[in-house]
């Protein structure tokens, strides 16, 4: 029986502007350059607030995945708006093609657009597994090459950007900076540059140099990692701006990339092949794909240390990190992947964690929440609180719990304080309280 929805068509292309939910905003907005230049209108959507979340529930089964009922509420709040022509607007949606509830979005939006009166406008699915085979929405070599570009350089902007922001002589600085730089990325890839190996790890270094120049001074601070669900992870409306509150009680916070998850996803390819049989050539490919990126994460990693800045461990490092703890087995929505970077964080230097979930979500109730006693009994400097997200959840209550563990965090750091020794400790190059006329070749 042919579906009934109305599809995304090759001549749309032309004619139709495209929504996309916005989870990582310096992505994301890279993500759309790379599809402008292949002819395709988008726009990333920023409309945020209690409206969004109370039309999902509008149209959405409230007991239904909560960064579902978010990215469905923000299209239909954007619907509603009256900025867009309804009769050449599409949305489009990610599919992880996994056994995560995710991987049916797409059908719980057409429900709703149905329900609420826009089921005319065409839905139009980005995966990489095959789904929606029927959709004229096509990747294409030129944009998987920058989406690749735009998950590093996204990946590195904000790593350097939350790493000197806590410490800058002149505040928003490095905020600043990294929008100008996600500004000229995308007037790369508008002009269709940017993007191949050697581009890329010649910017890492400039874009390491030109964080490594903002003065800093550097002051002992409590430092948070945050790990959970990948929507409610990233996306500053699933987790109520949870970054720029640890930011007002003066953490560092540490994020781990976009391409962990990427990553992540490719190994399982390999993982199905080794637990539940099938062709080879599914270990081989994806461990070739994971070699392949594990340059430029060299790449990227040795521009950091360069320029004085912590370096996340690499995937081929991180996904034995877990080893003892859960099996790789456990690849249901972030799976084993949420227990490897707790142990990275805590072994990093970032021991306080921030484990966001939506309420309800198996794997990350499971995959997460599950395995804090387990990474305590290892490493018990481990100060991991778990945080549930729901339309029922008030951010008071949130804050309250992360504030209690940012207390625990700060306790601890005075303590390291009273025992250190007193003899000065050489700082790196790239956190000296500097001006940028001291630094060679910087802006």
């Amino acid at each position: 029986m042919e579906p009934n929805y109305p599809r995304f068509t090759p001549e749309m292309k032309k004619t139709h502007t495209i929504l996309i939910p916005n989870m990582l905003p310096l992505h994301f907005s890279m993500l759309a350059a790379a599809l402008e230049c292949d002819g395709y209108k988008v726009e990333v959507l920023g409309n945020c607030g209690s409206q969004v979340a109370q039309l999902g529930l509008k149209y959405v089964h409230n007991d239904t995945c909560y960064p579902a009922l978010l990215v469905i509420g923000q299209f239909l709040d954007a619907l509603q708006s009256g900025q867009y022509d309804l009769e050449h607007t599409a949305l489009l949606i990610t599919q992880t093609g996994g056994g995560c509830r995710a991987s049916n979005y797409i059908h719980l939006l057409r429900k709703a657009l149905h329900r609420a009166g826009y089921g005319h406008i065409p839905v139009a699915s980005l995966n990489f597994s095959g789904l929606e085979k029927d959709s004229g929405f096509q990747l294409n070599l030129s944009i998987g090459r920058k989406a690749i570009a735009a998950i590093f350089y996204g990946d590195l902007i904000m790593a350097l950007r939350n790493q000197t922001s806590p410490y800058e002589v002149n505040k928003g600085e490095a905020k600043a900076l990294a929008e100008q730089w996600v500004e000229t990325i995308r007037g790369w890839f508008l002009q269709d540059k940017g993007f191949t190996g050697k581009e890329m790890k010649r910017t890492f270094h400039k874009i390491a140099q030109d964080f490594a120049a903002i003065p800093v001074k550097h002051t002992p601070k409590v430092k948070v990692g945050i790990v959970g669900e990948i929507y409610v992870k990233y996306s500053p409306l699933g987790n109520n701006n949870l970054e720029e509150f640890l930011a007002s009680q003066d953490c560092e916070v540490n994020l781990p990339g976009l391409l962990g998850f990427v990553d992540y996803c490719i190994s399982n390819m390999g993982d199905t092949v080794r637990f539940y049989g099938g062709s080879k050539a599914g270990i081989l490919g994806s461990e070739a794909i994971l070699k392949y990126l594990d340059g430029f994460e060299r790449a990227m990693g040795e521009a950091m240390r360069k320029a004085g800045f912590h370096a996340p461990a690499r995937f081929l490092e991180l996904r034995n990190m877990a080893d003892g703890i859960i099996s790789r087995g456990n690849k249901m929505g972030e799976g084993w992947l949420l227990t490897a970077e707790m142990v990275e964080l805590v072994t990093s230097g970032y021991e306080n964690i921030v484990c966001a979930q939506p309420f309800g979500c198996l794997p990350n109730h499971i995959c997460g929440k599950g395995m804090i006693s387990r990474i305590r009994a290892i490493y018990p400097n481990a100060n991991i609180t778990p945080i549930d997200y729901d339309p029922s959840a008030t951010p008071v209550n949130q804050e309250n719990r992360i504030k209690l563990m940012i207390s625990v965090g700060k306790e601890r750091l005075e303590e390291q304080q009273q025992t250190a020794p007193a003899a000065p400790v050489q700082e790196p190059v790239g956190h000296l309280e500097t001006t940028l006329e001291s630094i060679p070749g910087a802006r």
